[in-house]
């Protein structure tokens, strides 16, 4: 009975696509209160970046960082692992290396048995020993729906710490996994998913970001981020106005899953999107207002957005390649002048 549950039924949201909207988020972080200072946090909430980094005073640096939400897709056991990957994924777009890992676990006791959530816990357990850290301890809580995520720690060498708001003009941009994995959850959540496509998602959600650490030993790397629930443009929306650059992205080049095209002209589309578009669409220019389908679709366990100088990207593209991530240039950063952020063309 345990193997027929199917836990997005049980949640009225899908992954990175529960989160707050940028537009919203900027009102729950708003505060007069005064906050406690010190120079030696040296990545806090100003930037938005992926995670806080507090330096050590020895050249190195601690990363922390926490991600969890509510299931994506049915089986308990993937739950955890997607789950999981997407927190450390944090860690690796820093540019650094996980340490350790603290589980966050919500589960409605009264609908759910507690092996079910033995289930989505070992799927964590599985990830984190892939990325070689301890699943280390953590906290649980009876909850209305079911939610799952970590509270991972890291380092990383300061002189190698890449940031979401250090980029430069003429900066190429990569995107090291394909979008449209919040179109393929939806289309689950409605019956429409078809079973040859039932492992698309998952597939690539379940790929750990690690090349994050090993993009952060080239120099031509001046930022990087993960893609999550904000869409591809959100996130490189907080790129370009943290660097105080724009964009220029070719749509066709874009990585996007063939079958997610297929969903979405079913109207299979994540609240998430809409949500997304709603925050920031009127700081991009699109020729084709059907592209934020794709482009605003709120990603779980994206890939990595990167920010890479001329002088360097035949060494990223080769390390890519390699480890089956290159996907082509999809863009490039230019100078802003004072109009929109983005234009795709």
């Amino acid at each position: 009975m345990e193997n027929q549950i199917k836990l997005t039924q049980y949640s009225h949201g899908a992954g990175c696509g529960c989160k707050i909207s940028p537009k919203a988020l900027t009102t729950v972080l708003k505060s007069n209160t005064p906050q406690f200072t010190t120079n030696k946090l040296i990545v806090g909430t100003d930037s938005r970046d992926d995670a806080a980094v507090f330096d050590l005073g020895n050249g190195m640096g601690i990363i922390s960082t926490t991600d969890f939400f509510l299931p994506i897709v049915d089986d308990p056991y993937t739950f955890g692992k997607i789950a999981a990957t997407n927190a450390i994924s944090d860690v690796y777009a820093m540019g650094g290396t996980p340490l350790m890992a603290i589980a966050i676990l919500g589960w409605p006791i009264n609908k759910l048995s507690v092996e079910v959530a033995n289930q989505v816990v070992e799927g964590g357990r599985e990830v984190c020993l892939k990325a070689g850290i301890p699943l280390a301890g953590g906290h649980s809580i009876d909850n209305p729906e079911p939610l799952f995520g970590l509270a991972v720690t890291g380092i990383v060498p300061l002189d190698k710490l890449k940031r979401n708001d250090t980029a430069t003009a003429g900066c190429k941009l990569y995107l090291t996994k394909p979008l449209g994995v919040g179109a393929l959850a939806t289309a689950q959540k409605e019956g429409k998913l078809k079973p040859e496509h039932e492992n698309i998602g998952p597939n690539s959600m379940m790929v750990l970001n690690s090349i994050g650490t090993q993009l952060a030993n080239i120099p031509g790397v001046k930022a990087m981020t993960d893609v999550t629930g904000f869409g591809l443009m959100g996130h490189l929306l907080e790129l370009c106005e943290g660097s105080n650059l724009e964009a220029i992205i070719e749509y066709h080049k874009v990585p996007v899953f063939e079958s997610a095209l297929e969903y979405i002209a079913q109207k299979c589309i994540p609240g998430g999107t809409v949500r997304n578009w709603d925050s920031y669409g009127e700081k991009i220019e699109l020729p084709n207002n059907e592209m934020r389908f794709i482009l605003a679709d709120p990603q779980t366990s994206g890939g990595l957005l990167i920010a890479v100088d001329e002088s360097s990207s035949e060494q990223v593209e080769q390390l890519l390649y390699e480890n089956e991530l290159f996907n082509g240039v999809i863009g490039k950063l230019a100078d802003y002048k004072g109009d929109k952020r983005i234009f795709v063309i």
